[in-house]
């Protein structure tokens, strides 16, 4: 029985007879990283709301609920700092929908509160959420939120190209199947977006077109050569120098076979979109969330006529086809009232049923979190939703909750930053990263 619970039968069990108990409370909920379309990630909150309160209402109790929400941040950054001084200022929103990421760090600094404090976990509907997603959502063994959404970040092919290369339309539909079983790999990746460049169906540097900034993406191309982020046994992060450099070199490959180009970091992300989603590029990579993208503002009307997808493919045989995916969570911070902590907590286990989570995943083209969100027909009706959960989820892996991950992630791009540019050779780019990881992660890191 959780804490609201526990009151609420000592009140009335002490106020035997007279009128139900009144109890008015407001809910705020912030949410990081978000536009129109993720406006279910505050509106499924309110739609909780209403659902509690009708369910209070029937056993009696007269419970009153309003939610306020915002979404309206300046960048990640804003939203993440916003958050922590609200905390420090003891006005903290309820519910944050935030990256997993912020799990280690907001949970040892005390800002947030653990949801199975609140909620059954062997209960519906949360027995029904993908197993990886629940563990992503956890840190040190605590169940601390629960995830929001999913999206996992596949390889794009444009078919026009592939098949101006050779290919057929049945080679082309058999890539996600090779490609997941190791058949077909990055080496091939680099081939085909030779021959593309080559045979001028893309221009210099369009063959192999990659994602323009830091992000979980480039942990995905280091696991595809056998990398690991994490060590399941200590929880420490893990550095393989032979798997990195091997990453490190498979870019500069890329440039120098000039199918990408040296200076593509820093492009515009309105062109790249505009690029990608058009057939400018030949290979890419991206988010499932990029498809409502490509069919929208950049005006794909023929997504599965013009493009075919994947898992990252394998870099070698050490490696393995893979994708990360970074789900939001949401989170219950710690407040002066444990009612409000448990309510907020009700409101999200609620918002993660099926039917409400798929308002939130078909409207913003994310993944769902549920097992039974492939019996709700707005779900399984969506042609996209469908096959990337059936292609893509069952593969995702995550970014490791660690405090210091972050250290990680950043000295990682900047060594690739360092070889794609030719500032520094591959092996030259690991053996700084190794010297900076070590110093900066201690005994945090295991170097292989």
């Amino acid at each position: 029985m959780t804490i609201l619970r526990k009151f609420l039968a000592t009140t009335a069990l002490v106020c035997a007879g007279s009128a139900a108990l009144a109890e008015d409370v407001t809910i705020t909920v912030w949410a990081g990283g978000s536009n129109e379309s993720d406006s279910y990630r505050l509106d499924a909150i309110e739609l909780a709301a209403e659902m509690l309160m009708r369910e209070r209402a029937i056993e009696g109790e007269d419970l009153t609920i309003t939610v306020e929400k915002k979404r309206d941040f300046g960048g990640w950054d804003d939203f993440k700092q916003a958050v922590t001084l609200a905390a420090e200022a003891g006005t903290a929103p309820n519910i944050v929908v935030t990256s997993h990421l912020d799990i280690a760090p907001w949970s040892q600094a005390g800002l947030i509160v653990p949801v199975e404090d609140y909620l059954d976990l062997d209960a519906w509907p949360l027995n029904d959420i993908y197993d990886n997603l629940m563990e992503i959502a956890a840190f040190d063994g605590v169940q601390w939120g629960l995830p929001q959404d999913a999206e996992s970040r596949p390889f794009f092919f444009w078919k026009d190209t592939m098949k101006g290369i050779g290919y057929t339309d049945e080679q082309i539909a058999a890539l996600p199947a090779m490609v997941e079983e190791g058949e077909y790999t990055l080496q091939n990746v680099l081939a085909d977006a030779k021959k593309a460049v080559d045979m001028g169906l893309v221009e210099e540097g369009y063959g192999f077109y990659p994602r323009v900034s830091n992000g979980p993406d480039y942990a995905q191309f280091y696991q595809s050569f056998g990398g690991v982020l994490q060590d399941p046994d200590t929880g420490k992060l893990v550095l393989d120098k032979a798997a990195m450099e091997e990453m490190y070199q498979f870019f500069v490959d890329a440039v120098a076979a000039g199918v990408t180009r040296k200076n593509h970091i820093g492009t515009d992300w309105a062109q790249w979109y505009s690029e990608v989603a058009n057939g400018k590029a030949a290979l890419w990579h991206g988010g499932t969330w990029h498809y409502a993208r490509y069919t929208g503002p950049e005006g794909n009307e023929d997504f599965f006529g013009t493009i075919e997808f994947s898992l990252i493919p394998a870099g070698n045989e050490k490696g393995r086809a893979n994708t990360i995916t970074q789900p939001l969570v949401y989170l219950i911070t710690d407040q002066a009232d444990d009612d409000h902590e448990d309510i907020a907590a009700q409101l999200v286990k609620i918002a993660s049923e099926p039917r409400m989570n798929s308002l939130h995943a078909i409207q913003s083209a994310h993944l769902g979190i549920t097992h039974q969100q492939s019996n709700i027909e707005l779900y399984s009706n969506n042609r996209w939703a469908s096959e990337a959960t059936d292609r893509l989820l069952g593969h995702a892996n995550a970014q490791p909750n660690h405090v210091q991950y972050g250290a990680f992630s950043e000295a990682m791009w900047k060594g690739l930053e360092a070889a794609w540019t030719g500032v520094k050779t591959p092996a030259e780019a690991v053996a700084e990263l190794e010297a900076e990881l070590t110093t900066t992660l201690g005994d945090e890191l295991i170097v292989r």
